[in-house]
């Protein structure tokens, strides 16, 4: 199985988010007397998008004991009073992942002379002042995690995609070497942005697939091969596409799905067999393969965020009822021409 080829260069035209500028082994049962807010309680933990979520099950029933009681919640998190909630509740799912899994906890990946660093979950309060969110967890491997969706769905992504993400983080603090923190980020920065915080994957068995994404040819791509994509909630061996959510804003943004919600992806080709994998083996050869592509794409000299591949998220077949009518894709707001339509004319 093997990763796809470059996209050709075209336009992404899709919101996003604006990115955001050690606990020990001992596990006990917390108290906590304040709960998170309102937002988490509105979580559709069953939403197809969030079924590749790693520890999916632990970290949404920690997250619902703590938005849905009226005073109180008691929740086992690691022993460590420094970090907040969600720093807790994800430091615990990693540990638990690492165990199941037989490997070791995720790290950095280190800048020249620099070792690597376990990473593990810490209150934003420390993070120093005037000191680069990137910097602080390629220098400490610790990530500043505040008690909202954002840095939830953060912090799960870094679970899911730890090898990836920290190849992100690495090419960000490349950048920061050689061009210092400015309020413009440059193209490099840009572009891990926009797939960080808005990014999918595309992961298909039939190239046509892909091809047709990246060409805007939403037919193609979404609506004639229908019976060959995968069902999130009921997996098949026999399937040939499906897209896992890598971005954590778009993640927060679906809590509150809408039509117009679209991605910022990239597409990976594999052989069928890649569809037989249980998810946990999925979401590991996934993140090799994510790994790989974005350093390829992040080394060449003129890469920008053009280069990602516009997706109407809610057009994903399986993740929307509504788009088991093909009407649904008749909508040219949603569903643009784009590039493909300018080559023609």
């Amino acid at each position: 199985m093997t990763a796809s080829n470059l996209p050709h260069l075209h336009r992404a035209d899709a919101l996003f988010d604006q990115p955001l500028v050690n606990g020990s082994s001992a596990h006990e049962s917390v108290i906590f007397t304040s709960k998170l807010d309102d937002s988490f309680a509105q979580i559709d933990w069953q939403a197809p998008w969030l079924s590749h979520l790693s520890q999916l099950n632990d970290i949404s029933k920690s997250i619902n004991e703590l938005s849905h009681s009226p005073q109180q919640a008691e929740v086992s998190i690691i022993n460590d009073k420094s970090i907040d909630i969600v720093a807790g509740i994800l430091n615990t799912a990693s540990k638990k992942q690492s165990e199941t899994a037989q490997r070791p906890l995720p790290t950095t990946k280190p800048i020249k002379n620099q070792r690597a660093h376990t990473l593990s979950f810490v209150s934003q309060d420390a993070l120093p002042e005037g000191e680069a969110y990137e910097s602080f967890i390629a220098m400490t491997g610790n990530i500043p995690t505040r008690d909202n969706l954002h840095d939830l769905f953060n912090g799960s992504i870094w679970l899911t995609f730890p090898k990836t993400k920290a190849l992100l983080n690495h090419y960000h603090m490349l950048e920061i070497e050689q061009q210092g923190v400015s309020a413009s980020r440059g193209r490099v920065r840009d572009t891990i942005t926009v797939f960080d915080e808005n990014g999918a994957v595309l992961v298909t068995a039939d190239p046509s697939i892909g091809e047709a994404l990246i060409d805007f040819d939403w037919q193609g791509s979404l609506v004639q091969p229908r019976r060959q994509w995968d069902d999130p909630i009921s997996p098949s061996p026999k399937a040939q596409a499906a897209v896992y959510i890598f971005g954590h804003a778009l993640l927060e943004q679906l809590i509150a799905p809408r039509k117009p919600l679209c991605a910022h992806s990239v597409v990976i080709n594999v052989s069928q067999d890649f569809f037989a994998l249980s998810l946990s083996e999925r979401l590991q050869y996934l993140d090799d393969r994510v790994a790989d592509y974005m350093n390829e794409l992040l080394s060449c000299n003129e890469v920008t965020p053009r280069h990602l591949s516009p997706l109407p998220i809610l057009g994903v077949p399986h993740f929307w009822a509504k788009n088991a009518d093909a009407d649904f894709y008749k909508d040219a707001y949603v569903f643009r021409s784009g590039r493909r339509k300018q080559g023609k004319s």
